[in-house]
């Protein structure tokens, strides 16, 4: 590993644990050349995923782009980031879990509502409005019905 500071190649592990995720290894190394001391952290490396789009356009999945899905959902409502991270961290576990190199985004949608169904509510609400493409109201109470129902 290359010091940030030096660019030397002499660098050592010093010490090694999980990360919080526990997904990921966080390692302290010292730089022989210089002596500063820097972290790393080390992740399994994931098949490169597709999402196929609506219009059949395909491009790489980005995690941010769920994330600022459900943030906007989860605007103003009683939902910590923590949960809004781990609802985000499901919907990636499941998604990664199929093994396929390709997914629909109408699938990771699919997810992402089902989730946010158990979480919040109203949250669930304002993504299946956008995501679904409400033409008019009638469409928005049948939505909010399927709700009341359970």
């Amino acid at each position: 590993m290359k010091c940030p500071f030096c660019s030397s190649e002499d660098t050592r592990v010093i010490d090694s644990r999980p990360a919080d995720d526990n997904n990921s290894i966080r390692r302290r190394r010292l730089c022989d050349a210089c002596g500063k001391r820097f972290t790393t952290y080390e992740k399994v490396e994931t098949i490169p995923l597709i999402v196929i789009k609506k219009d059949n356009n395909r491009e790489q999945y980005d995690r941010s782009k769920i994330e600022a899905g459900v943030l906007r959902a989860c605007h103003k409502r009683p939902v910590s980031v923590n949960q809004i991270n781990q609802l985000v961290d499901e919907v990636e576990t499941e998604i990664f879990n199929r093994e396929e190199k390709e997914i629909p985004s109408s699938l990771i949608g699919e997810i992402v509502m089902d989730k946010l169904k158990d979480l919040e509510a109203v949250a669930y609400v304002r993504f299946a409005s956008v995501y679904r493409e409400f033409k008019d109201v009638n469409t928005f109470m049948s939505e909010l019905k399927k709700i009341l129902d359970k």
